[in-house]
């Protein structure tokens, strides 16, 4: 049995105790917040499973979890909710969930689902480029903390061939070569993705700069 030290945000006074105390029984060593704000607070340094419930008296167990991991913290991610519309477990495991479970659940079926994150033992790759991090497991973008609006896989491939050569010119045929795997497409391919990911990066649209005659390239400042 794979045995975590768990983050627990759980607001709910009878249930966060409850859980915390399986969780114990089970092996595992817990810390229990019980606000976004005693969340934000604890250092996540040794943490490998975080169980987060959405709504909390403080904010969203989502930005909870979004904040973290532009600071670094990368472990799986579990969110419990009473939220039971498909488009909600969508959002949450498009956004920063690695697994969601609906409450009222099975106390035996959050212990599994926790050993089952822990045993996955992924070691996350995190791509920085300036004030850019890109979390390629969460598929995830920030820019000065801030996350980004939810990335395709291309503009998400896009985005980490640029922040992989920060400060570096691009050329269109590069990028059609690397991100498009060479297909022949519209003559505007690359302008077009390119446009759609200055609109994701808002504010910081202008990170993302076009090179008149030679191409594109990411300033790791703003010019």
């Amino acid at each position: 049995m794979t045995l975590v030290q768990v983050l627990l945000v759980e607001d709910d006074a009878r249930l966060g105790p409850l859980v915390k105390r399986a969780l114990e029984t089970d092996g595992h060593t817990v810390v229990l917040a019980r606000s976004a704000a005693e969340a934000l607070g604890v250092d996540v340094s040794e943490v490998e499973v975080a169980v987060i419930d959405w709504m909390l008296p403080d904010g969203d167990g989502l930005t909870v979890a979004s904040v973290l991991g532009s600071r670094g913290f990368h472990a799986p991610v579990l969110v419990l909710t009473a939220r039971s519309e498909t488009r909600e477990r969508v959002h949450a495991l498009d956004t920063v969930a690695d697994d969601y479970l609906t409450k009222p659940f099975s106390m035996d079926e959050l212990l599994a689902r926790v050993r089952a994150l822990g045993r996955r033992g992924r070691r996350p790759e995190v791509v920085s480029a300036g004030d850019l991090q890109i979390d390629v497991v969460r598929r995830t973008a920030f820019v000065s903390g801030v996350l980004l609006p939810p990335l395709t896989a291309k503009e998400l491939s896009l985005l980490l061939y640029f922040a992989r050569r920060p400060d570096t010119i691009v050329t269109r045929e590069e990028l059609v070569g690397a991100v498009w795997d060479g297909e022949v497409g519209p003559s505007n391919l690359v302008q077009v993705a390119v446009s759609r990911l200055r609109d994701k990066l808002g504010p910081h649209a202008r990170l993302l700069e076009t090179v008149r005659g030679e191409g594109y390239r990411l300033r790791t400042s703003a010019p």
